[in-house]
């Protein structure tokens, strides 16, 4: 099956793709004005102190109904005094652009390490800061999975059934999601894991990737999109098979891989944009994301605590015979270079796009 981008040829000159990406930057124009005014007001008229927080698109739900009002609940039963805060969550390429043309945020969590490495090298923040933080940063995890329809009509058990077949894959954009980055990861690297062979893994990867017919900018506009029913199979976080199923917002079976990658989201401190006197409260925001009663939400939600005894509360988490990380590809440096770069954006997506041009 050849590589499409909404039906279209992944080349980018209709005028319906010029349409679509003057829209996404509309979007993004308008999300960035809305933080600065939200930003300039946080402190004004009621006398609230505002946080303002940019994340990864899945933890949209589990922050801004969960982890965020509890921590609202300590911080008031502790000083008496009410916070708000501004959240904004797209994916995480989005969010990662956002900030480094100015947006206010006082904290960010990405979906990879990368993006925080982009933003050290834009000069966003002055180094690897987010080592500093407990686990280094990493806030939680959360295996990539395979979602197929129900029955698997298509008998889907693992990525090496995902190189060849009469369906469509559905998958976020590298460009623009965390969540795909991942999942390139998992397609190349579980080969690569089980077998010791860099061939083997891009023969894979490759293979894969002539089946994707859909590329959404976020993995949550493209869970959207396959729970409309675009696509056969969809390669996505643990996380959001287990909330759409708990909420029954999706009908589709899971299927969990022989070995693939438990992906770690990074959280980050932007000093230079957290307002004099807000410093405690950030802070003490930071502490509350790896203390147990958050920790314990995240778990509750879907995502994988860094203590891993903490998983033991969710016995909906599937097992994986033969995980990896990020560091076992030789770190996101190595990884984004030599994997996302090299093999899949030069060799890969340009060889299918020159096919179709």
């Amino acid at each position: 099956m050849a590589l499409i981008t909404n039906k279209r040829t992944p080349s980018g000159s209709s005028w319906r793709e010029f349409f679509r990406y003057t829209l996404v930057l509309f979007i993004l124009l308008g999300l960035i004005i809305y933080a600065l005014l939200s930003a300039w007001l946080g402190g004004r008229g009621s006398g609230t102190r505002s946080v303002v927080i940019y994340g990864f698109s899945i933890l949209g739900d589990v922050m801004d109904k969960a982890v965020l009002p509890a921590f609202q609940q300590q911080w008031y039963e502790k000083t008496g005094e009410e916070i708000g805060f501004i959240t904004s969550f797209a994916g995480s390429g989005e969010i990662t652009s956002q900030l480094v043309q100015g947006v206010p945020a006082d904290i960010a969590i990405l979906s990879t390490e990368s993006d925080a490495i982009i933003l050290m090298e834009k000069g966003v923040i002055p180094g690897p800061t987010w080592k500093n933080l407990p686990y280094a940063g990493v806030l939680n995890q959360s295996p990539m999975v395979i979602l197929v329809r129900p029955g698997n009509p298509h008998q889907i058990a693992d990525f090496s059934d995902l190189v060849s077949g009469d369906f469509e894959l559905i998958h976020p954009h590298p460009l623009t999601s965390g969540g795909a980055r991942w999942a390139i990861l998992a397609e190349y690297g579980s080969a690569w894991f089980t077998s010791g062979r860099p061939d083997l893994a891009i023969q894979q990867l490759t293979g894969i990737w002539h089946q994707v017919g859909e590329m959404p900018v976020s993995a949550r506009v493209a869970l959207n999109n396959f729970r409309n029913g675009v696509g056969d199979v969809f390669i996505t976080y643990e996380q959001s098979f287990l909330r759409e199923t708990s909420l029954e917002n999706l009908a589709c079976d899971v299927v969990y891989p022989r070995s693939t990658i438990f992906t770690e989201h990074t959280v980050v401190r932007l000093d230079r944009h957290i307002k004099a006197g807000h410093e405690a409260l950030v802070d003490r925001l930071l502490q509350f994301l790896w203390s147990r009663e958050a920790q314990e939400i995240f778990v509750h939600h879907g995502f994988r605590s860094v203590d891993a005894a903490l998983n033991e509360l969710n016995p909906a988490f599937g097992m994986i015979e033969k995980p990896f990380t990020v560091e076992n590809l030789g770190g996101w440096r190595v990884a984004d270079q030599t994997i996302i770069r090299d093999v899949w954006r030069d060799k890969i997506f340009s060889q299918i796009a020159n096919t179709h041009n």
